[in-house]
């Protein structure tokens, strides 16, 4: 296959970045708990300083793989696949969804929502971020809304965030690992006082799976 070959199938989603793939526990926001199959998709240019996967960021570190592979190798473990980046939606999504849905498991991403939604998700998690806003679509169509609490000012980002959504959107604040001793007490009384929020935690971390 030549690079020019290569890059038109990268470019329809027939090939994807694949940084890591594997079978856990949702640690975080609304299916937290839940085993899940995890496809990280490599490729960010988002670029969040506080990013805990940035050996994600570079698309080209990563193999081209085929969704069909991908897929393959899902469906053997879990009937919900979580795809997770980097951002995957820098990348047509269609193809992987759609080959997905065609084997009758549920498909959700995470996704900070900067790029064009494409695929068929069963959820959605937008977490936004400061340096690229989400498009309007996501904001429409986002099932759960995880802002990330890094610091004081990062309360008034996500009430911002959380007047884009739509009325169904489950709204959480979840403290960034490396300042959740100090933000967490902050995060509690903060959702106390406005309780159509609700916390999020990094479980995963706490049970020290991936």
């Amino acid at each position: 296959m030549t690079r020019r070959e290569r890059q038109e199938l990268i470019d329809k989603g027939l090939l994807l970045p694949l940084m890591e793939e594997f079978y856990t526990i949702q640690g975080e926001g609304f299916h937290k708990g839940t085993a899940a199959y995890f496809v990280r998709i490599g490729g960010c240019d988002v670029g969040c300083h506080w990013c805990d996967v940035k050996e994600s960021w570079l698309a080209e570190l990563h193999p081209p793989t085929a969704t069909e592979k991908i897929v393959e190798n899902a469906i053997k473990h879990s009937d919900t696949i979580i795809v997770t980046g980097g951002e995957p939606l820098t990348w047509d999504m269609g193809p992987l969804t759609a080959q997905l849905k065609a084997k009758g498991v549920q498909t959700h991403i995470e996704t900070s929502g900067a790029y064009k939604l494409t695929g068929e998700w069963d959820w959605i998690c937008l977490s936004p971020k400061k340096m690229k806003l989400p498009t309007d679509e996501v904001y429409n169509k986002a099932h759960e809304l995880k802002c990330i609490i890094y610091n004081k000012d990062d309360f008034k980002f996500a009430e911002e965030q959380a007047a884009k959504v739509n009325k169904d959107c489950i709204l959480y604040l979840q403290p960034e690992w490396s300042k959740r001793d100090k933000m967490m007490p902050q995060i509690v009384d903060y959702v106390m006082a406005n309780p159509k929020w609700k916390v999020s935690l990094q479980t995963h971390k706490y049970l020290n799976i991936p």
